[in-house]
């Protein structure tokens, strides 16, 4: 019988080095033999990027309602779940992914502050038995990161929001971080050497010999 596959999830907010944190992941996977699928979220899967487009593009003739928005994510998320995350790790493999549940918990919970009893609905219908091994959060303060994800060009409809909306996010991710743990927080305001040092350590404790390919 095929041994299940891990399930890494990174998360953080805008600018806090995911792109750079995945990369370092996947490459300490690959070095462990390990088969690894990477994904993103909202998106991942043909349906579930049109859903990826219609959260993040600016549409000046409707306004997205919040509760809108959560569903969709929620609605990406079972696309995702169904036909990329739980079929690679029933075949053994790791999967590596940009944001999963606990962005929603952050973002439309904590962001957007709404009701945490419809949140956990959702969470328990959509993700079943299927969590993170480990969670990696990039912790950084909202004004810097917001000033890294400017300078990359053009911000979404989701960046585009106020900086209490993010100070509010964070606090979430925090609160969330503090409580659950297979959640490692890591300082990302750091240089990325020591970013991706302290990346590696917490792979290599939380994984003691399980990356064996």
């Amino acid at each position: 019988m095929t041994k299940p596959g891990k399930f890494i999830v990174v998360e953080g907010l805008e600018g806090a080095g995911k792109s750079s944190a995945i990369a370092t992941i996947r490459q300490w996977l690959q070095q462990q033999n390990v088969q690894v699928v990477c994904t993103r979220e909202p998106g991942g899967t043909p349906l579930a990027e049109k859903l990826r487009n219609l959260v993040k593009q600016v549409d000046n003739d409707e306004q997205l309602a919040p509760q809108t928005e959560l569903l969709l994510m929620y609605a990406a998320r079972v696309q995702l779940l169904t036909n990329v995350i739980r079929p690679a790790l029933n075949r053994g493999d790791w999967v590596l992914a940009d944001r999963h549940d606990m962005s929603s918990r952050a973002y439309q919970g904590g962001g957007r502050q709404l009701d945490e009893q419809l949140i956990n609905n959702l969470r328990s219908t959509v993700l079943g038995n299927t969590r993170p091994d480990l969670t990696l959060y990039l912790d950084i303060d909202p004004a810097v990161g917001l000033s890294r994800a400017a300078a990359r060009g053009e911000l979404d409809r989701i960046e585009q929001e106020q900086l209490a909306f993010f100070v509010r996010t964070r606090q979430k991710y925090l609160q969330i971080a503090a409580t659950e743990p297979d959640i490692v927080s890591l300082d990302a305001s750091q240089p990325l050497e020591i970013v991706q040092q302290n990346i590696i350590n917490a792979l290599q404790q939380h994984f003691k010999g399980q990356a064996d390919g």
